[in-house]
């Protein structure tokens, strides 16, 4: 249950940062002070290649049993997509107080804050926060080695421009002026996350973890190694994982027990600059696709995605809608959740979306 919200749902922090920046470094310290808290986490790691490197080291390294799901062999905002909320619906059936999710390093969290408004999530999780971590030593170089690689650029601007904390790590490694340029650069692109320097990923944990209570009932309990499972290409999941995407169905209760009569407003406790908007959508919609159009580009550059399910009066087909760098694609699709429209952007005034969307419906 979030706290001071009515709303059930399990809070994510999103750990982001280029290859080697030290992401798993800091999961290791996460999961420690996790267990500090009496939380038990849930802890899904995502690797480009097929060998499990960092997985099997975090899962020797803690001393807490705390569900473990890797992907390996991609990245999961791209080949990985329909793998992420088998994967995460996994681990939410093992009641975990939270989540942690590391990325590979070629990963852009946008995409993920935008999987996880997908019907079998939406109100089964929320971002608590993105923290993204910088190699203080390379950082500089990447972009000049990158630069003829337009969307990996964007990839790590991304990175940094999500984190709601940017932790300037291995400042050991590099000489006091250039991490002053490196941090420079990050500002340039975040002028709003809190900035750590760091080394071996050691910075103040416990505003990480703010707002965030066990689960009623929960404890960690002390295993010398975590109960895990891996997920590869071809690999089916274990039953009753969540899969969704155009033109399949969703198994199971996609809802996580939310009726398709309508979707509570209450929103969840974020510390993430990052917020989503869930809408409830009338079934059918009585409004012309147009001026839904209209609302969603309303709202400027601070939305950078949306999505919709739903479906228009006097038609039988249900749509989904996607918008992402200014552009709304419409995609018929097989789909027998609850019908919703949600609003991914930064600083997103939520009471003045919801008013302004009443008066619309």
């Amino acid at each position: 249950m979030h706290p001071n919200s009515n709303t059930p749902g399990t809070p994510v922090i999103i750990l982001s940062g280029f290859l080697g920046s030290g992401k798993t470094t800091l999961l290791l310290k996460l999961l420690e002070e996790a267990g500090k808290r009496g939380l038990r986490p849930g802890v899904l790691m995502n690797e480009l290649g097929r060998l499990d490197i960092d997985g099997d080291l975090v899962s020797r390294a803690s001393g807490t049993a705390f569900p473990l799901e890797k992907l390996l062999d991609g990245c999961i905002c791209c080949t990985k997509k329909d793998e992420i909320q088998g994967a995460i619906a996994s681990l939410l059936r093992q009641s975990p107080d939270l989540l942690l999710l590391e990325l590979t390093g070629v990963a852009n969290p946008e995409e993920i804050v935008e999987q996880l408004t997908e019907p079998g999530l939406v109100r089964r999780v929320y971002l608590h926060r993105v923290i993204t971590i910088v190699d203080a030593e390379h950082a500089l170089e990447y972009n000049s080695i990158f630069a003829a690689d337009k969307q990996l650029v964007r990839t790590l601007r991304g990175q940094i421009a999500t984190a709601d904390d940017l932790i300037i790590n291995k400042t050991d490694l590099a000489p006091s002026s250039h991490c002053a340029k490196v941090a420079e650069m990050a500002r340039k692109h975040n002028a709003a996350a809190r900035m750590h320097y760091a080394v071996n990923a050691a910075v103040p944990l416990g505003p990480f973890f703010e707002g965030v209570q066990p689960v009623p009932g929960k404890t960690a309990v002390p295993l010398k190694r975590s109960p895990f499972r891996v997920i590869v290409p071809g690999h089916a999941h274990s039953p009753g994982a969540l899969r969704s995407g155009p033109g399949s169905e969703l198994r199971g209760n996609p809802a996580g027990n939310v009726s398709s009569g309508g979707l509570k407003d209450d929103p969840p406790v974020s510390f993430s600059r990052i917020r989503t908007v869930v809408l409830p959508l009338p079934e059918p919609l009585s409004l012309p696709a147009s001026k839904l159009e209209r609302f969603i580009k309303q709202w400027g550059s601070g939305v950078l995605r949306a999505k919709g399910y739903l479906r228009f009066s006097r038609q039988k087909q249900t749509y989904l809608l996607q918008f992402a760098g200014k552009r709304i694609r419409w995609e018929s699709i097989a789909h027998s959740g609850p019908h919703y429209l949600v609003l991914i952007g930064y600083g997103l005034e939520e009471t003045a979306i919801r008013k302004e969307w009443a008066l619309l419906v």
